[in-house]
């Protein structure tokens, strides 16, 4: 299990001072949101990417020993607003189209969140249906979409995504999981329970993991804090992790770069003792 990092934690710049900036800083892969890290190429919208474009960038990462584990899609896959919809699940197939020459295997996204969390039935309906027609592109190229769930979003408990791999089955869907993304105020208390039935219902279709932490403050409210910063059972989560999936590839979030060090080492600490 190696530990990577989100490549925007480094602010967007070219991709080739961000290539070797991530490599300076002790890691060998990244999630890639391509818009949010890449400064000197619009990715404001789909259809600018092509093999020619994903190569330059994939092989700048690889000259300098980082490949690039994930592509990140940070979008709102179940938007009321259907043109917005549409917009958005065009851009996640560009991705899933484009992913092989970039060098990553898969897109991975959260599912999206409403104001208010004011889910309905339709929500899901359209939520399953997107994620029907992601998986038939993934399929077509040999890629993964990475579903995570995360707190507040539609699909925010590991029940609810175990569910949406139920009612959409396909060996193209893998989950990205972040048991930060599960904990919250009224569950920290027993946030071992909370991590141990995420592996029991997701542990076989892990694809790729995140690492941050979180504290629970005296007036009650969650923080998200870089890894061993927090009060997270680190222990609990890399045992389970390196349990069911020995070798996953973990991309560490929040740590700011003067962060990222101490950071590091604590999860590669952890992870040789379990």
């Amino acid at each position: 299990m190696s530990v990577g990092v989100l490549a925007h934690l480094f602010g967007s710049l070219p991709y080739k001072e961000l290539a070797p900036k991530v490599a300076e800083n002790g890691f060998s892969h990244v999630q890639l949101a391509l818009w949010k890290a890449i400064s000197d190429v619009d990715f404001s919208k789909p259809g600018n990417i092509s093999p020619g474009l994903a190569n330059a960038i994939g092989e700048q990462f690889d000259r300098n020993g980082v490949s690039i584990s994930v592509l990140g899609c940070y979008v709102h896959l179940f938007d009321r607003n259907e043109e917005q919809r549409r917009a958005n699940v065009d851009r996640f197939k560009e991705l899933l189209r484009y992913a092989k020459f970039f060098g990553a295997p898969m897109v991975a996204a959260e599912t999206g969140r409403n104001e208010g969390n004011d889910y309905t039935d339709r929500d899901w309906s359209v939520m399953r249906s997107t994620v029907e027609e992601l998986v038939e592109e993934a399929e077509k190229w040999g890629v993964f979409v990475g579903l995570e769930a995360a707190n507040d979003h539609l699909i925010g408990t590991a029940p609810e995504l175990a569910r949406m791999l139920e009612e959409v089955p396909s060996s193209n869907i893998g989950v990205v999981l972040d048991p930060g993304n599960l904990l919250t105020a009224d569950n920290f208390a027993r946030q071992d329970e909370v991590i141990e039935e995420a592996f029991k219902l997701l542990g076989g279709k892990i694809i790729a993991a995140h690492a941050k932490d979180r504290i629970l403050t005296d007036s009650g409210e969650l923080v998200t804090v870089p890894a061993g910063f927090g009060n997270m059972n680190y222990e609990l989560y890399m045992k389970l992790l390196n349990q069911y999936k020995p070798h996953v590839q973990i991309i560490m979030e929040e740590a700011k770069e003067h962060q990222m060090a101490q950071a590091k080492a604590y999860i590669d600490g952890i992870r040789e003792r379990v």
